[in-house]
């Protein structure tokens, strides 16, 4: 019985493999225009559990010394916010299109965004559930969704979560995946060649 216990056991303490990047080094800013960017992926330094760390679909990259309206998307460990709320100054937000191909989302919608909530802690509950906990890991694993993200300028992106770890699988490290639209429209993929 005590065998049969173990095998039953064993499997889940098993650590899976867990992906991990280094974050993107620091780049020159480069402004997008008015061009479709992307898919770019792109990694966050968030481990710090204190400071949040702002990204600019803009500038494809994150801002040091951001503005209240120089940032779309702000990230702190496992949380990610956009620039809207009540106690923000942009006008984003982010809207969970669910389980489907990253490629195959090709527009967003233009209405249906939502904003963060709270004070003193904020969270965007749109993406607040981003990944599933492993119990017996203790590893976050993104859900394969993809989110239309309402930049704080009111132009459109769509982001697919790819990872969260580190080198060394600290935690911290976000890795996403991003097309973002400069020209205003909500089009944020290409046709195939085949349709």
């Amino acid at each position: 019985r005590v065998a049969l216990a173990v095998a039953l056991v064993a499997p889940p303490l098993r650590q899976p493999p867990t992906p991990s990047d280094a974050p993107t080094p620091p780049a020159a800013a480069t402004k997008a225009g008015r061009a479709l960017i992307g898919p770019v992926l792109y990694t966050v330094d968030a481990t710090s559990p204190d400071t949040w760390r702002y990204f600019s679909f803009r500038v494809g990259a994150v801002i040091e010394t951001a503005g209240p309206r120089d940032w779309d998307l702000a990230f702190r460990r496992y949380q990610v916010l956009a620039n809207g709320g009540p106690e923000f100054q942009g006008g984003g937000g982010i809207l969970d299109l669910g389980r489907i191909a990253f490629k195959e989302v090709r527009v967003v919608p233009e209405t249906g965004y939502q904003v963060n909530e709270g004070g003193q802690d904020p969270r965007n509950l749109a993406i607040a559930d981003w990944y599933p906990y492993g119990f017996f890991s203790h590893v976050l694993r993104p859900k394969p969704h993809v989110w239309a993200v309402r930049a704080a300028d009111g132009r459109y992106a769509k982001i697919e979560i790819i990872s969260y770890y580190c080198l060394g699988a600290q935690p911290g490290c976000l890795t996403f995946r991003y097309v973002f639209q400069g020209d205003g429209s909500t089009v944020v993929g290409r046709k195939s060649a085949a349709g």
